[in-house]
């Protein structure tokens, strides 16, 4: 349980970025992430190292490498050790003997998954073609606590520029590896239009080409504020709403079955 002054260990974060944490844990500690700008950057920074080395190795080695949740979790799973066992609290500055324990780790991770590639389970994998909606076990959506007095009182209504070290994570973790330019927006599912968080689960990979494109989906969020904004609308519904299929809920609002075409190229 947290204090009021305390901080998530960097072991209760590795837990809540697989979603690990019992659920009596979980909400006080994204509460906590919501508030902490400092914890939220060390979240990152924990997602970032775990990334980079998973993704040094899948270069070296592509091609012949399984899934990388396998390795993700061991490695993980050797962080949240050293942690308990009062070792260096960041990533990168493992003392050697963590580091050789990990590759060892690592490298029968790789032998078995040449081995039994078929045997991994981990994620599936995701087209890497256009994203028109977000996979949900990777960006579920994720808000803050705010009134609608106070979310409407706000001047500044866009949405807020995403630093390119977190898209980085965004692409990888969608599978994108060389992002074409001005290709992809990396959305927020929730904008912060309505409450959404910067948290890397209220992120994804929005393509701006095809039908349900990431300007459709500008419009359906400029909709929603307005309606929550007025008063016809709740806000935790239009939360609910783009969330869940924002797709659905653009049909929903404009009453069609196809983006308008005033939304589509704007």
């Amino acid at each position: 349980m947290l204090g009021r002054d305390s901080h998530p260990s960097d072991e209760d974060l590795l837990m809540e970025l697989d979603g690990e944490l019992p659920p009596g844990a979980a909400a006080p500690v994204r509460a906590h992430l919501d508030a902490c700008w400092k914890c939220r950057a060390r979240r990152q920074e924990l997602a970032q190292s775990i990334t980079d080395f998973i993704q040094s190795y899948q270069q070296e080695f592509e091609g012949h490498l399984p899934p990388a949740e396998g390795p993700r979790a061991m490695l993980k799973a050797r962080l949240a050790q050293d942690v308990g066992d009062g070792a260096a609290r960041w990533f990168p500055n493992w003392s050697k003997p963590a580091w050789a324990a990990a590759l060892c780790i690592f490298g029968l991770a790789i032998a078995g998954g040449v081995a039994t590639r078929a045997g991994w389970h981990g994620r599936e994998p995701i087209a890497r073609s256009g994203f028109s909606a977000p996979n949900p076990a990777l960006t579920p959506g994720s808000t803050i606590l705010l009134s609608r007095v106070a979310l409407c009182a706000q001047a500044n209504v866009k949405n807020k520029d995403v630093p390119a070290a977190v898209q980085r994570i965004v692409f990888r973790e969608y599978g994108i590896t060389r992002p074409e330019p001005r290709a992809y927006e990396v959305d927020y599912l929730v904008t912060p239009a309505l409450g959404g968080s910067d948290d890397i689960r209220n992120l994804w990979p929005h393509s701006y080409s095809g039908q349900w494109n990431a300007r459709v989906k500008d419009a359906l969020e400029d909709r929603l504020r307005d309606l929550v904004c007025d008063g016809s609308l709740e806000l935790e519904d239009a939360q609910r709403e783009i969330a869940g299929d924002w797709i659905e809920a653009y049909k929903k609002y404009f009453h069609t079955d196809r983006p308008l075409p005033e939304h589509v190229g704007r």
